[in-house]
């Protein structure tokens, strides 16, 4: 049985996740905690919400080092860390580590998020992508689409992550389909399958050469009048809204210049989306190179391990 190494905690605002990591990076066992997101944390007890949750990880294995990534480290976590300016690579982000010494002498490293000056109107931020991106790989110069509620693309080039820019997607399709008039869906019943030609009826307007799919506001309003019209069904609303404000992103993803038609991009981060934004990018005439599944996990490790040489 390999010997583990490490504790990775993706920490956010909802919840606690931790992985009990070996030297080669294979995860040996998890935890999760509901009650351990920093919006549960009273007084700032991070370090006894955290022993909650892996404390038996460490009486097993003693002190073992951990890495922590997510909301932890913004302004409402246990240490705010300071976002690193891109363009940065693995030595920026290794060298914007904080480190902590917990009360049974394990080290614990916040990794910091990553701010883009050169976005407008004001400069964009994450925390957590860019260790997914790190995963992905810096090898080559590319553009990498991270789905999500805030979902981001990102520039490879030179070795560095060169800026991002974020779609707030899945928050606006969240919003279209519990809260609105025009688009509000009925709720998915237990084992119901995604309906593909209502998906696919919304991604191809918004890819479309049609002038009215330049205009998101107005589109939207479709699937209020593809109900009246007898062209969708209720059931397909929520499928058909999300084919359209994905086909959106994807088109303003455009715009802004972060691909052309013909080119090839990587889709990486949340599995569920990731075969959505595939079944898009062919419209757009893309290729797709999916990322690894674990691309946080190594990115977090491949920062962390250049953090430990200094």
């Amino acid at each position: 049985m390999p010997q583990p190494t490490s504790i990775i905690l993706d920490w956010g605002t909802s919840s606690l996740r931790a992985m009990l990591v070996c030297e080669a990076g294979e995860t040996l066992d998890t935890r999760e905690s509901s009650e351990g997101g920093i919006q549960f944390v009273k007084d700032g007890a991070f370090e006894a919400a955290l022993m909650r949750t892996v404390g038996e990880w460490f009486s097993a294995h003693v002190a073992l080092p951990v890495l922590a990534t997510g909301m932890i480290t913004s302004r409402n976590g246990w240490i705010e860390v300071p976002y690193v300016d891109a363009p940065a690579g693995i030595a920026e982000l290794a060298a914007g580590t904080r480190k902590k010494t917990l009360e049974n002498g394990a080290v614990i490293t916040f990794l910091p998020g990553m701010r883009n000056p050169a976005a407008q109107p004001f400069p964009d931020v994450m925390r957590g992508e860019e260790t997914q991106i790190v995963g992905f790989g810096l090898d080559k110069d590319r553009t990498l689409v991270l789905p999500g509620t805030h979902s981001k693309w990102a520039r490879i080039a030179s070795g560095r992550i060169a800026g991002f820019q974020t779609y707030a997607t899945g928050e606006v399709f969240a919003l279209l389909t519990k809260h609105s008039f025009i688009a509000k869906a009925l709720e998915p019943q237990p084992g119901s399958d995604t309906k593909w030609s209502a998906f696919d009826k919304g991604a191809e307007f918004a890819a479309s050469d049609a002038a009215g799919a330049d205009a998101f506001l107005s589109a939207i309003f479709s699937a209020r009048t593809g109900i009246l019209d007898g062209k969708l069904k209720p059931e397909d609303i929520l499928d058909y809204v999300s084919g359209l404000v994905i086909g959106s992103e994807f088109r303003q993803a455009r715009a802004a210049g972060w691909f052309q038609n013909g080119d090839e991009i990587g889709i990486v981060g949340n599995n569920i989306l990731n075969s959505r934004y595939g079944r898009v990018a062919p419209l757009f005439a893309l290729t797709v190179e999916p990322g690894p599944e674990n691309a946080a996990k190594r990115g977090i490790l491949l920062i962390a391990a250049e953090a430990a040489k200094h």
